[in-house]
């Protein structure tokens, strides 16, 4: 196999303790610096709260379309012509001609996804999803006062594939310059599925060691039976410098396969017994 269609490579990231989400102190900053009247667009991720995470790892960059057609050969019940109605939308790998995708898209991150089916795909690497926790621990990269996967400076078309670059579609995966960690497309691109259900003020009661929204509904049921909203990260080729941020929140049906939505996988690296593998 050529190196498209092997499994993504893997940063480990230590764990430890971090301080994830934004501060409630921000918010009227927020407002002021984004021209965004609506308070909703920023209160799911407050308030700030001390998290630890056991130690994991993470793929380099999203998920492409021919590591993903891979996948479909070893496991052609997940093929758009075979996958259960009641999975997606209908839109599933629409953007695909027959049972390939186009050739020019290879290293372009799967997109028209649906949830399950990511789930299918990390099963089959012997991976995961990532929990939202993870998620933003790997974008934040030890960066504990940065605002995107960079840093501080403002979002440009230099640093990532959103509205302002202009292209209104994906890129290559690692087109554009990792974070500290080495990771890709951790903003802009495509939106990534995480593990968690969506919930919107779940910082304010989440676990404080390796929180996962609705980790037992993950544990004890099977995932074609989920049907709540998913937690997403990152902002996509389509999103303003605001979704672009490390710690924006927004959700996604499980069923939602769309241009727009992609994902990544993770691995645990040590036994914790709350992080489905």
């Amino acid at each position: 196999m050529s190196d498209l269609v092997t499994p993504t490579a893997m940063i480990t990231c230590q764990g430890g303790t971090f301080q994830m989400g934004t501060a409630s102190d921000h918010l009227e900053q927020l407002q002021q610096r984004y021209q965004i009247r609506m308070k909703d667009l920023f209160t799911p991720e407050m308030p700030q709260h001390l998290v630890k995470l056991s130690p994991f790892a993470i793929d380099i960059h999203p998920v492409t379309n021919a590591q993903f057609y891979a996948f479909l050969i070893a496991q052609p019940e997940w093929r758009a012509d075979q996958i259960a109605p009641h999975l997606h939308n209908g839109e599933y790998l629409r953007h695909w001609p027959g049972a390939e995708y186009p050739a020019m898209l290879a290293n372009h991150p799967v997109v028209y996804i649906c949830w399950p089916a990511a789930l299918a795909y990390a099963a089959w690497v012997q991976k995961r999803l990532p929990s939202e926790a993870e998620w933003e621990y790997a974008a934040r990269a030890g960066q504990q006062q940065a605002e995107f996967p960079w840093g501080t400076a403002p979002a440009d078309p230099q640093r990532a594939n959103y509205a302002a670059s202009g292209i209104q579609t994906t890129t290559p995966v690692a087109s554009y310059p990792p974070n500290p960690y080495g990771l890709f497309d951790l903003a802009g691109n495509v939106w990534e599925y995480c593990l968690d259900e969506w919930q919107q003020d779940y910082y304010t009661n989440s676990p404080h060691a390796n929180p996962i929204a609705g980790a037992e509904q993950l544990l004890h049921r099977k995932a074609i039976q989920i049907t709540t909203r998913r937690v997403i990260r990152g902002g996509s080729w389509g999103g303003d410098p605001l979704n672009l941020r490390i710690t924006y929140r927004d959700s996604h049906p499980p069923t939602g396969a769309g241009p727009h939505v992609g994902f990544r996988c993770a691995r645990t690296m040590a036994a914790a017994t709350d992080i489905p593998t």
